[in-house]
């Protein structure tokens, strides 16, 4: 938490989503006085659209994160002439809602289990003053999880059976990162989940339900065509950087992670482990266009990405030498904007070969 200047507004809030500041709006409620410290205002609400919109929905997060891969996925079917608009749009669409319900869902949990952490006072509070009820939460997270499941027909009849595991994997991986039985998150095994979700899965299932429609025949109904290794190795950057953003989180919430029980690599391991697992992935990402470029055939445009370098350097910079928490709120949002950008530079260099 820390106090900005002339507005005097309260910034705090929990690691993956930024750093959340308060006007003078309104009114905070006496029991999160412990969590916010001494010096706020007494007569502060968070206005709902703030907590929808930019605490649960979260836009600037969980948009760029999940349109990443897609742009990776889009340019290989351009440079393939295998390109299809609207599979791919509704694909986005159906991979983004699952992704804001698993944002949701871990905000939930977090609510119903730990309702005094000091990771989302204002969400506390918005329960407190009636602004969010877990009601309203539930039946936001039934939404984002049934409207693409409904899009299941629509993608059955397009791109075949194969389309299933696709969409098998993307809701148990985003109500499994806080839901339960899994709730893997808590046990220190997101980051390999991410690298293969946004690496992987989102790259290959967007390129399919393009390709797919082509070869896809009552003689050929598994057509493994529609999936080239191409497919599963040109998304493995902006999975790192997608990686990279959650093990930014860990690192901030290790303390928060540990007095709930979490196991978090930061929490396993110490920080440095983290530092040295956030560098090591963000190197990887960097190296790979030229792996790309000489492996697999591609022109010298597929190394486009490395025009976002600087912006990757300065952001590693701010990791490895930055010990006060407040100071990396602001990354989330950044790291995110950089993987949309990455994926998008990744994207018109695979289209041009």
């Amino acid at each position: 938490m820390q106090i900005t200047g002339g507005a005097r507004a309260i910034c705090a809030g929990r690691a993956d989503r930024g750093l959340t500041c308060i006007n003078r709006r309104g009114t905070i409620h006496a029991r999160l006085a412990p969590l916010l410290g001494d010096s706020y205002p007494s007569d502060m609400t968070v206005p709902w659209r703030k907590i929808w919109l930019e605490l649960l929905v979260y836009p600037t997060y969980t948009l760029p994160i999940a349109l990443a891969p897609v742009l990776v996925g889009v340019g290989l079917a351009v440079r393939d002439h295998v390109f299809r608009p609207v599979p791919a749009l509704l694909g986005f669409a159906a991979s983004w809602l699952l992704h804001v319900g698993g944002v949701m869902l871990d905000n939930y949990e977090l609510l119903v289990r730990h309702p005094d952490n000091r990771e989302h006072p204002e969400l506390v509070e918005a329960l407190q003053n009636g602004t969010l009820s877990l009601s309203a939460l539930r039946g936001a997270i039934a939404f984002c999880f049934v409207v693409p499941v409904l899009s299941g027909p629509y993608f059955l009849h397009l791109a075949g059976t194969l389309v299933v595991v696709f969409g098998i994997l993307g809701v148990v991986s985003s109500w499994g990162f806080a839901g339960p039985p899994l709730a893997y998150a808590r046990h220190g095994i997101a980051d390999p989940i991410f690298l293969a979700m946004f690496g992987v899965v989102a790259v290959a299932g967007t390129y399919y339900v393009q390709a797919a429609p082509l070869y896809l025949s009552p003689s050929n109904p598994f057509p493994l065509q529609a999936l080239p290794v191409d497919a599963f190795v040109l998304g493995l950057p902006v999975g790192t950087l997608a990686t990279i953003m959650m093990l930014v989180d860990d690192l901030r919430d290790r303390e928060s992670d540990r007095a709930k029980g979490w196991r978090t690599g930061a929490v396993r391991f110490g920080p440095d482990w983290s530092r040295f697992e956030i560098v090591a992935l963000a190197t990887l990402a960097y190296l790979a266009p030229f792996w790309f470029w000489q492996e697999l055939g591609f022109g010298p445009a597929i190394l486009l990405p490395l025009l976002t370098l600087p912006q990757a350097v300065a952001m590693m910079r701010i990791i490895c030498s930055e010990r006060r928490v407040p100071e990396l709120f602001p990354l989330a949002p950044r790291i995110a904007a950089l993987s949309l950008i990455y994926g998008a530079l990744s994207g018109i260099g695979i289209a041009l070969g």
